[in-house]
């Protein structure tokens, strides 16, 4: 059981930055695609952001597109830059046990999820 641990949530201004990050307990587990979902309260869980750890092609949403940036080194990163009030929510890092998968931030097609890390943008 592979288990995801989410860092570096914390509350800032508009325009200002956070850089997430995410460790896996087990790469093996990790080898295919790993995103970055979000889900603020009374609304459904999106993905913001994936990527295919064989080839690194990326994936965004077009909220994020431009402002975030996924990266992947010994841990999983979310760049987030230019935030903005409506991208307060909970931070979650997932992985997928699918070689292939037909939507890479489509919620439903991950296995496994950290317990979040909490991100909140004042006005």
């Amino acid at each position: 059981q592979v288990q995801l641990v989410e860092s570096g949530g914390a509350s800032v201004q508009a325009g200002g930055s956070l850089r997430l990050s995410c460790t896996a307990s087990l790469y093996t587990y990790t080898r295919y695609y790993m995103g970055w979902f979000r889900q603020a309260p009374g609304k459904e869980r999106e993905g913001v952001a994936a990527i295919d750890r064989r080839t690194g092609s990326t994936y965004y949403a077009d909220s994020v597109n431009g402002r975030f940036t996924i990266s992947l080194d010994n841990a999983l990163h979310l760049q987030m830059n230019s935030l903005k009030p409506e991208d307060t929510a909970m931070y979650y890092c997932a992985a997928a046990l699918s070689e292939r998968l037909s939507g890479p931030l489509a919620p439903n097609e991950y296995n496994y999820w950290g317990q979040g890390t909490q991100v909140t943008v004042s006005s």
